[in-house]
């Protein structure tokens, strides 16, 4: 069960066990074990004193309480998905611990935790092997400990749910735990060498249990970075400058304010590390009090030149550098593409465009800041702790072991914040004033300072010879590059040059051609006017949007079947083949969830006029850790208005092993509720910089009334556990445009696809 505490936090903050009240603290997060650190204000327990008091801890990963409880850290984000939960069940499964014993414990920023980041669907596919091995190590010292008081060999013990068992006698770790003497911990190569189960011994991963996470959501009490409080805060909110880059505050005349009650005064941020530059700051003792000051302080800028910048010169950018040869780096290059192209008999030519789209989480980002006992110290909810740390580092000119990340669960992520330049300007704001500083953005704030997908602009040419094979595919894809702008040391090496990996994921695919060439190319003008940034299924969600929209162009040209289209060169052979431990399989377990959604969806069946089956597939996020995901749409379009309704989904899944059935259902039905809100609801354009859209008046993603049926299945299978954040994002949208194709005739190259867009292309095809 989840516990709570009554206290001080490490702040200095009440933290009060008051069911009413958010100070009501939900002990899931925190510093652990025998290295002394600071604790979080989310910390569980005091890790030193269990120590103290004879608790077990094998390795940095979890301890066991002398009351049985098992504490496990978890240095991965909340946000919504269940990631505690999920890694907590591969421990206790090695572990053999009693679920209902079983606790979380997120934990701060530490050198010890490694590389901290939540993203790309990592979470589980790096933490299986690493946390089964340490939930391995446990179980064999405390089989060890249980034989001995049982007075047998090790060999003639076997445990399950927190209890070591020999014949028919037995005895709980927590009567091991009290009784002493069990210290022994584990180096990283002995962790290495440490057998585990086989997946038919597994009861934990797999099954049904309490997401442990849930409690405190539902009656308020888990700690978000919005609930986070220190003794002697002051607020701020920012009054943003008319570009991301490049704009200088010139003048600020704040006299219309200072009769507000509870203002301070507006700064001038100063920052090193030119994460905020032009920014000003209101502060004020309450945020009611900065919301009204914001709007009375006069701030005169010189702008960046960006400040002219519109949607359409970002796309016409866009194509300006793929027609230039001498522009991007060729990730792949296989086969004779030129003379392909050059013998062709006919060639198939298409673009594509995306526009940009806001992250629109619903806690707008946050950040309280503040320096205690010469250590900085961030509350906020983070995604990559490890990004940031440096950032702030050089904003604040200290050392980075000076710098805390106080960990809090997000109010949703979805990759806003894997970017976390908020936390620089409360830091700066702090550092000013000499104080905490609680920085909130409002919504609309929030839409300015996101991180957003870049607009794209995409060609996909095919080359087909006098039987209409496919001799060669070339795709060429541009947008802002946030990896080449915020984590440059993530750069991947291509055939001439370095590329941002995660804004081309999708086009290295899995189908079998002779020649296939993919080139990825940086907008520029896009890094210049915003911060590109990592938005749920990356650079997968609009890449597979042409590659997938692309293969059924060719299958209808081809006049085949897609399905069958598609399945025809799904073959695991050459670079196809798949390999141990990730990619077991290859384009054969691509095949395989083709085949399934066919049948799951009755493709090839009776349906009313104007309306059809759409498909599409794919790998998911990274070729090198691929979820296997295809999707069938079915839409009507009313030929009158345009407008296409999305009546199912049907999504199937490989993603290897999973871990939580409940939490990864989740994943996927969110991921493709995405899917289907980028393609037909939500998307923003530039206008003078800035985004034109900044709070649901006009933003509008997918609502409750436009959801759709959604039948989904996962392969049952042992396999590396991938990923699941992201991968059904990618399939949506592109079956959905292919659905409106099969439809009514019409081919739909950009989203968000408006339903005037469908009107005026059934309108040429009448005049045609």
């Amino acid at each position: 069960m989840l516990k709570y505490l009554t206290g001080k936090n490490s702040a200095g903050a009440d933290e009060l066990a008051s069911p009413g009240r958010r100070g009501f603290i939900v002990g899931m997060a925190g510093a652990a074990l025998t290295l002394a650190f600071a604790r979080s204000p989310l910390s569980l327990a005091n890790p030193d004193k269990a120590v103290a008091e004879g608790a077990f801890d094998p390795t940095v990963w979890y301890w066991i309480e002398p009351d049985g409880r098992v504490v496990v850290n978890i240095a991965k984000a909340e946000m919504g998905q269940h990631i505690g939960t999920a890694l907590a069940r591969i421990v206790a499964d090695e572990l053999e611990a009693d679920w209902d014993q079983v606790e979380l414990r997120y934990v701060d920023s530490d050198p010890k935790w490694g590389y901290m980041v939540t993203g790309g669907s990592w979470s589980v596919w790096q933490s299986f092997d690493q946390l089964s091995r340490a939930g391995a190590a446990g179980r064999s010292v405390l089989i060890e400990a249980g034989a001995k008081e049982l007075g047998v060999k090790p060999e003639q013990c076997r445990a399950r749910a927190g209890r070591v068992i020999a014949g028919n006698r037995s005895i709980s770790y927590a009567d091991l735990v009290r009784g002493g003497g069990i210290s022994r911990s584990f180096t990283d190569e002995e962790l290495k060498q440490m057998p585990i189960k086989p997946p038919s011994e597994r009861r934990i991963i797999g099954g049904q249990t309490r997401a442990l996470d849930i409690p405190g959501k539902v009656d308020g009490s888990t700690l978000y970075g919005l609930d986070a409080r220190v003794d002697g805060m002051v607020y701020g909110r920012p009054i943003m400058p008319p570009t991301r880059y490049g704009s200088a505050v010139s003048s600020i005349d704040d006299s219309a304010a200072r009769e507000i009650p509870g203002y301070r005064q507006t700064i001038t941020l100063e920052d090193p590390s030119g994460t905020v530059p032009g920014w000003a700051m209101v502060i004020a003792d309450s945020f009611h009090a900065a919301n009204q000051a914001v709007e009375r302080v006069a701030v005169k800028w010189s702008p960046g030149k960006t400040t002219g910048v519109h949607e359409q010169a970002v796309l016409d950018h866009g194509r300006k550098l793929i027609d230039a040869a001498d522009q991007g780096v060729l990730v792949r290059d296989a086969g004779e593409v030129d003379q392909a192209f050059s013998d062709a008999a006919e060639i198939l030519e298409s673009e594509y465009i995306t526009h940009g789209v806001l992250h629109f989480q619903l806690e707008p980002v946050n950040a309280l800041a503040l320096e205690k006992d010469g250590r900085w110290e961030i509350h906020t909810g983070n995604q990559w702790q490890s990004l940031i740390i440096p950032v702030l580092a050089k904003a604040l000119q200290v050392p980075e072991d000076r710098i805390v990340m106080r960990t809090y669960l997000l109010g949703g992520g979805f990759g806003r914040r894997l970017n976390g330049d908020y936390a620089v300007p409360a830091a700066l704001a702090a550092k000013a004033v000499g104080r905490p500083v609680k920085m909130v953005l409002t919504r609309e704030d929030d839409a300015l300072f996101d991180s957003i997908r870049s607009p794209s602009v995409q060609k996909i040419r095919m080359a087909f010879d006098g039987d209409g094979k496919i001799t060669a595919m070339e795709h060429h894809a541009t947008a802002g590059w946030p990896t080449q702008v915020m984590a440059p040391g993530f750069m991947a090496d291509g055939i001439n040059g370095k590329y941002d990996p995660f804004s081309i994921q999708g086009a290295l695919h899995w189908y079998t051609m002779d020649g296939h060439r993919v080139r990825a190319i940086s907008n520029d003008l896009a890094n210049d006017t915003f911060r590109p940034g990592w938005l749920r299924s990356v650079g997968s969600g609009w890449v597979n949007w042409a590659l997938e929209s692309a293969m059924d162009e060719a299958a209808h040209k081809a006049g085949e079947d897609p399905i069958e289209f598609r399945l025809r060169r799904l073959k695991a052979q050459g670079i196809n083949a798949g390999s141990a431990p990730n990619s077991v399989g290859g384009a054969s377990r691509q095949a395989n969830v083709l085949r399934r959604v066919r049948e799951l969806s009755g493709w090839g069946g009776e349906l009313p006029a104007d309306t059809a089956l759409g498909v599409a597939t794919s790998y998911g996020q990274e070729r090198n850790m691929p979820t296997w995901t295809a999707c069938v749409a079915r839409v009507r379009v009313d030929r009158d208005s345009g407008r296409p309704t999305v009546e199912k989904l049907f999504v199937v899944t490989d993603a290897g092993t999973i871990v939580h059935p409940d939490g990864a259902r989740a994943q996927v039905e969110g991921a493709a509720l995405w899917g289907l809100s980028m393609a037909l609801h939500e998307g923003t354009t530039l206008r003078n910089g800035n985004v034109v859209d900044t709070n649901l008046n006009t933003y509008t993603p997918l609502r409750m009334r436009d959801v759709p049926d959604i039948d989904m299945e996962f392969v049952d299978s042992t396999e590396t556990a991938v990923g699941l954040g992201e991968p059904a994002t990618t399939v949506v949208g592109p079956a959905i445009a292919n659905a409106i194709f099969a439809a009514v005739g019409v081919r739909m190259r950009e989203i968000p696809i408006r339903p005037e867009a469908i009107r005026a292309e059934l309108q040429r095809n009448q005049k045609a």
